[in-house]
């Protein structure tokens, strides 16, 4: 085991949820998309072919569908939206991850949830990932947008999302974390930057190649191991040094995990 003067520079690991903590491979980013583009048609009255565009406009331009419908004054709340957009998902395509769960419990650092999502999708998802119990917080669409249900009008509060700084604002003040000691994984480019911008460590799911903004990359969350064994650096005790894992330690220990336990 080898032996480091560099303790983890982590004390916080914040993770994003949807394509993040499980592979875009399973459609239900796609099935998102169809739900919204339906509930602009039924919901909103327009067109499946204007409904098509106007979601990617409305997402470019605002960060979400019901951010833009609400700025241009349709009164729609946000639990009407959700329950209809996330409601009839086909959540059981997500599986259990094992890997994913034993990887979750060797990690002593704070781990957090920072989604975009409502709370009702961020559980049900965690729960069928089999992972719910692993973290600390989930910080959801409903700790950023706190004033949402209060509003008397639909343009009074815009709805704040990743990637909006005063979203990652929120949110690092309700996670009570220190920016420069907090490691930041999201699928989304334009997530990372944002990340990056706030002092994060950050950290771009799903791809090989680091974008701007990125410290690392990982192809899938499973690899942070191998991507990032310092998360794993301990203090030892009665000294000042540290004990970092190698590879085939870290492998060893997450092969072993039990998991459940």
């Amino acid at each position: 085991m080898g032996i480091t003067t560099d303790a983890s520079p982590f004390d916080s690991i914040i993770f994003d949820l949807d394509d993040t903590l499980y592979p875009s491979s399973t459609g239900i980013d796609q099935s998102v998309k169809k739900n919204i583009e339906l509930f602009l048609v039924e919901k909103c009255g327009f067109s499946e072919s204007k409904a098509f565009t106007l979601r990617a406009e409305l997402f470019k331009t605002y960060g979400s569908t019901l951010a833009g419908l609400r700025a241009l004054g349709y009164d729609i709340t946000a639990e009407e939206y959700h329950s209809f957009v996330h409601g009839r998902l086909p959540y059981e395509v997500i599986k259990p991850d094992v890997q994913l769960r034993n990887l979750l419990r060797t990690i002593k650092q704070r781990k957090i949830i920072f989604t975009n999502s409502d709370r009702i999708h961020a559980l049900t998802v965690l729960d069928r990932l089999g992972i719910k119990d692993c973290f600390e917080q989930i910080i959801c669409f409903e700790t950023i947008n706190p004033n949402l249900p209060s509003s008397t009008r639909p343009d009074e509060f815009p709805v704040l999302l990743k990637p909006s700084l005063d979203a990652f604002n929120t949110a690092l003040h309700a996670a009570n974390v220190d920016p420069r000691r907090t490691l930041f994984l999201d699928d989304s480019v334009r997530n990372i930057a944002a990340g990056k911008e706030m002092g994060l460590h950050t950290v771009l799911v799903g791809k090989t190649v680091k974008s701007k903004g990125a410290d690392y990359a990982v192809e899938c969350v499973n690899n942070v191991a191998q991507v990032i064994p310092e998360i794993w650096a301990d203090e030892m005790d009665g000294g000042d040094q540290t004990i970092t894992r190698t590879k085939s330690e870290l492998e060893a220990l997450l092969a072993t995990a039990v998991v459940g336990a």
